[in-house]
């Protein structure tokens, strides 16, 4: 039985630090990180995934787990993994603040619904375009393109060599091109619904009888509809675009930190 323990704890301890890794990077990735998707699914993901970058991880600098060095070193583990997930949660970010700025402009924020599969209220369109970038997102293999940039960052970031301050500035510096983005696309929308209420404004002057309160209200939301079904078509392609971008930002990271 000591043959058997003396090649097991080597073998467990090889799996422990890309699990910490994988399990922080789901938790804080979208979609996979969300409610809607158990833990103990999200742990059996990580320890799957644990063992397939097993050729990756294996050449790690023995750690005990059982020592101040090894919590240590499950702590950079969780920060580098949850970092990575952060980043992909930029774009779903960008498409929930677009919703709720649309939702805003077209007077149907105060329509908030219980969402019981995240256990959080969301407005309706807020909604809409969160399901419209899950289908995007598991469309162009987002799943897999996680999984690369998991086996790709225990090359750039071994374990238990340090995870730079710079990489973790650089990444949260480019939280700024969040609201950039949802802005860009909030602007039709917006334009339109100002240009409405300003048409509305000169029409109360001609005619003062008009109750244009309740009127302007349900004009406002259609107009403000039909608009969202026009910008509903570019959404795909934004947060394809917003991805690419969160790639090239963690493969720049990667880059410098190898050779660095």
């Amino acid at each position: 039985m000591e043959p058997v323990f003396s090649q097991l704890i080597p073998l467990l301890s090889a799996l422990w630090w890309p699990f910490c890794r994988i399990l922080a990077m789901l938790s804080a990735a979208p979609i996979i990180g969300d409610g809607m998707v158990p833990v103990p699914v999200r742990i059996l993901l990580s320890l799957v995934l644990a063992v397939v970058m097993l050729p990756i991880s294996h050449q790690a600098v023995a750690i005990d787990p059982i020592s101040m060095q090894g919590v240590a070193a499950a702590v950079e583990q969780a920060v580098i993994g949850g970092v990575l997930g952060l980043a992909f949660q930029f774009s779903m970010s960008v498409i929930l603040m677009l919703g709720f700025l649309v939702s805003s402009q077209m007077g149907l924020s105060m329509a908030v619904m219980n969402d019981p599969m995240n256990g959080t209220s969301s407005d309706v369109v807020s909604s809409m375009l969160s399901i419209m970038c899950i289908i995007v997102f598991f469309s162009i293999d987002g799943h897999l393109v996680l999984t690369g940039v998991i086996g790709a960052s225990l090359k750039a970031w071994p374990i238990g060599g340090g995870f730079g301050l710079i990489s973790l500035q650089a990444i949260a510096y480019n939280v700024s091109w969040i609201f950039a983005a949802a802005l860009l696309l909030t602007v039709p929308i917006a334009f339109s619904s100002i240009v409405v209420q300003l048409g509305f404004g000169f029409l109360n002057r001609v005619a003062p009888s008009l109750n244009l309160f309740s009127l302007g209200f349900s004009v406002i939301t259609m107009f403000g509809l039909f608009m969202l079904a026009q910008l509903a078509r570019f959404v795909p392609d934004h947060y394809i675009r917003m991805t690419g971008r969160v790639l090239d930002m963690l493969q720049q990271q990667m880059q410098g930190a190898a050779h660095g």
